[in-house]
């Protein structure tokens, strides 16, 4: 692996307003002394905006206490190649962290075309922008880091999920961009050079996520005295992977670029890497609303004498989904020391306390 020193660097980090970018983007602030950070975000409204306005905010709070390190926000979508090119055109990155999506398994039953733009044609724009930027003898990109999903092994009746699986059967249209992003990557850094990881994703949640995650969802219809839904009559596992957590495994695997190497054939071997990043932990789907129940009750969203039971209702799997999720981190622990620290009752109690802030 190639180690890369991230003070001083400019680095390009699309979903800025996101879930996990805007994290990694207060992450980077407080932890490297000198940074140049572009961040990009089309702000659309799949979800309410004004989670993501408040990420942003935070940013530019903490933007004001680092006088050595730069910030530029962009208003604009990835699909649009025009604005992918003037980026790199005007500042030149020397790391990509693409975090920019389209989420959501059953959204993409629905809308499909959303998916297409933003996951394959947003990807393929900033793949392009990547080869071209060692033109000319410039020294380019040095790694390319791109979200994937715990969504590619679909269906996968072999636990817990290692990268080394076959993940050819995708039932969804979302884990199926997921999976040609990787595809993509793949032959973009054999053809190109292009050192590129991909992180396989598991159930990310924390405060001021999204809020079509089941946590959060679930929240919000308790607090609207609606019934929650827990699919598969409850026999259902995920393994719930705490933000700091993951943001802390980003931050490592940027530091670390897979190696540019020469085969036998005096070709390039790509260099590139996949990896699960989760919690290593699969929790129980009603265990985890037990807990959350709990957690809502001590911060007092909901009234000491709710009766949770009239609001459960056990219903069969959704569409798109499957029944457990469950990471193999061992290489991701191998290669990076990667070990998450927050337990599942504390992550959802950090949630359950910005929520009350946020909401109430």
């Amino acid at each position: 692996m190639q180690n890369i020193e991230l003070n001083g660097k400019t680095i390009l980090i699309t979903g800025g307003a996101g879930f996990i970018g805007s994290n990694l983007i207060l992450e980077l602030l407080k932890k490297i002394e000198s940074i140049n950070i572009v961040s990009v975000d089309n702000l659309n409204d799949y979800y309410d905006v004004s989670i993501k306005e408040w990420r942003l905010s935070e940013i530019e709070k903490e933007v004001k206490k680092h006088s050595n390190s730069n910030y530029h926000f962009i208003k604009g979508d990835i699909a649009d190649k025009g604005i992918i090119d003037e980026i790199f055109k005007k500042y030149s990155p020397d790391i990509v962290v693409n975090l920019a999506a389209q989420a959501g398994v059953r959204y993409s039953i629905i809308n499909p075309d959303a998916y297409i733009q933003s996951n394959m044609i947003g990807f393929y724009n900033l793949l392009e922008a990547c080869r071209h930027s060692y033109d000319n003898g410039a020294k380019g990109v040095e790694h390319f880091v791109y979200a994937s999903s715990s969504s590619v092994y679909g269906s996968n009746k072999k636990v817990p999920y290692s990268v080394d699986d076959k993940v050819d059967n995708p039932v969804s249209l979302y884990a199926a961009t997921k999976k040609s992003n990787e595809l993509m990557a793949h032959s973009y850094s054999k053809l190109y050079n292009i050192p590129s990881t991909g992180l396989r994703f598991f159930t990310v949640y924390g405060p001021a996520g999204r809020p079509d995650m089941a946590y959060f969802g679930f929240t919000n219809k308790l607090r609207n005295n609606e019934t929650i839904e827990i699919f598969n009559y409850g026999n259902c596992k995920r393994d719930f992977t705490y933000i700091d957590d993951i943001v802390y495994g980003v931050k490592c695997v940027m530091e670390k670029a897979p190696e540019r190497k020469v085969g036998e054939d005096e070709l390039p071997i790509p260099p590139y890497s996949i990896y699960n990043i989760g919690n290593n932990n699969p929790e129980n789907l009603l265990d985890f609303v037990t807990i959350l129940q709990e957690e809502l009750l001590n911060e007092e969203i909901l009234p000491k004498d709710y009766d949770f039971e009239s609001h459960k209702k056990l219903v069969p799997m959704q569409p798109g989904d499957v029944p457990v999720t469950y990471a193999d981190v061992s290489t991701l622990e191998r290669d990076f020391d990667f070990k998450p620290q927050t337990s599942l009752r504390e992550g959802l109690r950090r949630f359950a306390k910005w929520y009350k802030e946020f909401y109430l």
